[in-house]
């Protein structure tokens, strides 16, 4: 029977053989850079301790912002790393759920045609997962980002709607805010200031709301495009030829669902059975911020957590670079629930 040990370093052995170098990420973080990324949403999931000399500290929530760092650092490309340890997420509504687990990583720096990229991390963790009762899912944060971009509206409100699409009720509500007509508001002259925020400070938002009072609402029809996007669910051929159907309302998503269109491809060269890939237009939106592209999941019935994750995420390496960016693609499996599954089915 496996154990824990024995399919970690079975894990890291697969993802060595691809190329990786095996890499140690520090279990304390500085929580200045993560607070910086995501502000404080990070803090209900992460447990923050105060050093002395080094300021605030957070125990790992994740690998992906160490390894980041670490590469943009050292500048290597392309380059392959594999990693493994514990994560630590506060648990707040749910005892049952773990606040520290296991995670092994694949993470990919490549320059070269983002597509195969993608197609090798998917197929490195659906080769991985192979026999166990899992169903992989996959979405693109980049359709929906293109469909934002595509509004006839102003930019603060499609800045605003591409913040918040990892939010989907705050989403939604904006939504709903930008297809209403817009409400008058009573100003009131003059009078002592109160609170913390200077008149000056005061007037420059009263001047944001009006320039936004005077933008004319968006069009239901609209909102109804980017919730047809979200609404896109089936297997990933069907889930593809729906986005072609969408793009003659949507034209700037042509680009992206176009690298869909090749992604599925490459994946089935890489021997992934597309046709058990599942595709889901609002996968992802509740996932950590830094996937700004393709997403995936391996799904289990029964568990709560997915068994394996990830994504691109170029921003993010643009964020901790110092403006340099480099292509990027990674992912986690959870060797605990992996166990767990080989175990039931013995």
């Amino acid at each position: 029977m496996a154990d824990l040990a024995g399919l970690t370093a079975e894990l890291l052995a697969r993802f060595e053989a691809l190329g990786a170098a095996r890499i140690e990420a520090g279990i304390l973080q500085p929580a200045e850079t993560l607070l910086d990324l995501y502000g404080e949403d990070i803090r209900a999931r992460a447990y923050v301790t105060q050093d002395p000399l080094r300021g605030e500290q957070m125990l790992r929530p994740d690998f992906t912002v160490p390894v980041v760092q670490m590469h943009m650092a050292e500048s290597a490309e392309p380059a392959r790393y594999t990693y493994a340890g514990p994560v630590f997420r506060r648990q707040e509504q749910d005892a049952d759920r773990a606040n520290e687990y296991p995670q092994v990583g694949y993470e990919v720096f490549d320059r070269g045609a983002p597509e195969l990229v993608e197609a090798e991390i998917f197929a490195a963790f659906y080769q991985a997962l192979e026999g166990l009762p899992v169903t992989p899912v996959m979405g693109d944060i980049a359709i929906l980002a293109a469909a934002v971009d595509g509004l006839e509206t102003i930019p603060a409100r499609k800045a605003a709607l591409k913040r918040h699409m990892w939010r989907p009720a705050r989403f939604r509500d904006l939504l709903d805010r930008y297809t209403a007509a817009p409400q008058a508001r009573d100003e009131v002259e003059g009078g002592p200031e109160i609170g913390l925020r200077t008149a000056a400070e005061v007037e420059s938002r009263a001047a944001r709301l009006r320039a936004e009072a005077a933008v004319p609402p968006l069009p239901e029809a609209a909102a109804d495009r980017l919730e047809a996007v979200l609404d896109v669910s089936g297997p990933a051929r069907d889930a593809l030829a729906a986005l072609k159907g969408l793009m003659a309302d949507l034209p700037g998503i042509a680009l992206d669902v176009a690298r869909l269109e090749a992604r599925i491809e490459a994946m089935a060269v890489a021997g992934v059975d597309v046709d058990q890939v599942q595709f889901e237009g609002s996968y992802g939106r509740t996932s950590m911020e830094y996937y700004d592209g393709f997403v995936f999941g391996f799904q289990a019935d029964g568990v709560d957590q997915p068994v394996a994750t990830g994504g691109r995420y170029d921003a993010l390496t643009q964020a901790l670079g110092a403006g340099r960016d480099v292509p990027a693609v990674g992912g986690v499996l959870r060797p605990d629930l992996m166990l767990a599954l080989m175990e039931a089915g013995r």
